[in-house]
């Protein structure tokens, strides 16, 4: 069985592999060539998550991925999100690998926002902006280069070192020069994609702060009690996620304006594999706001770290 670090995996899976990997994931989930389960959620103390997320795939593999959430980890100098990714052969249920979750799922998530903006954004959308400054700004930023020719980028974080710190590596990287932004309104006002990336338990984006035509990639929030998104923002867009079931359970960006009577179910309009497969429309016009609502699913981890299992395997 191997053991595949964090180096190793950043390494063997890029941006731009991983978005065709994701791509054809969603596919097969929703054409059913794989079992996708809902997470099982522990809740521990101080609102801290461990998350087990099982999974089996078209390619004989199975498995789950293991993750703590703790929301202060930042105060001594750790990810909130820490975790594992369990690889074992569906045929005989042998062990494969383990991988470091924490660089499969900054990877595949920025990916998968990228295959719903490349589905979902205007062709011509070029400026982006990021809410909130860590590893998925950077991670997002690097996904959406591929499927976007991005001329502008914006952010906003509550630390204001840390959107300096994407800042310059973001000119270093991409050659992009990066507007750091002292409000959220700032950096949204005239983008025409925007990623919320914070553990924010209540709105950061405001309808007021959006332009028509805007896409965005509602990241952060993965609770049923958490939200990112306004209710009237949620309610003037065209709501996506990447999973029914999982939006239903634990998307708080979509439960909290339906429990205020904003909105009902159906204004959950599809699933990324249901637009990959033309099941489902997308953006209608040229001044939708769009919304696709990530909560991460054990089909795409599993997926990547099948990915990665095999470069390595082929470089070995």
């Amino acid at each position: 069985m191997l053991f595949i670090d964090r180096d190793e995996v950043l390494h063997l899976l890029s941006p731009k592999d991983c978005i065709q990997v994701m791509r054809q994931t969603l596919m097969d989930l929703e054409n059913g060539c794989s079992e996708q389960y809902l997470r099982t959620v522990v809740h521990l103390p101080q609102e801290n998550i461990l998350g087990l997320m099982p999974a089996w795939l078209s390619s004989d593999v199975m498995g789950a991925k293991i993750i703590t959430v703790f929301h202060k980890n930042s105060r001594v100098g750790l990810p909130s999100h820490q975790g594992l990714v369990l690889l074992f052969d569906s045929r005989t249920g042998s062990p494969l690998c383990i991988a470091d979750g924490n660089a499969i799922t900054q990877v595949r998530t920025g990916a998968v926002s990228a295959v719903a903006t490349d589905l979902l954004a205007r062709q011509d959308a070029s400026h982006a902006a990021f809410l909130g400054a860590g590893a998925q700004a950077r991670s997002h930023l690097a996904a959406l280069m591929v499927v976007r020719e991005l001329k502008a980028v914006s952010v906003y974080d509550q630390n204001p070192g840390f959107a300096l710190a994407f800042a310059g590596w973001a000119e270093e990287s991409f050659d992009l020069s990066v507007h750091v932004a002292s409000t959220v309104s700032e950096a949204a006002k005239e983008a025409d994609i925007i990623c919320t990336l914070t553990p924010s338990p209540t709105p950061i984006l405001f309808r007021k702060d959006v332009q028509e035509g805007t896409h965005i990639n509602a990241v952060g929030a993965c609770t049923a009690k958490q939200r990112e998104l306004d209710s009237e923002l949620v309610l003037i867009s065209r709501f996506f996620g990447d999973r029914l079931e999982s939006v239903i359970q634990e998307a708080g960006d979509f439960l909290i304006p339906l429990s205020e009577g904003v909105i009902t179910r159906e204004h959950f309009l599809g699933e990324l594999g249901q637009l990959l497969c033309a099941k489902k429309q997308g953006r209608i016009s040229s001044s939708d706001i769009t919304v696709f609502e990530s909560l991460g699913l054990a089909v795409e981890d599993l997926a990547a770290a099948y990915f990665v299992y095999s470069q390595k395997c082929i470089k070995t």
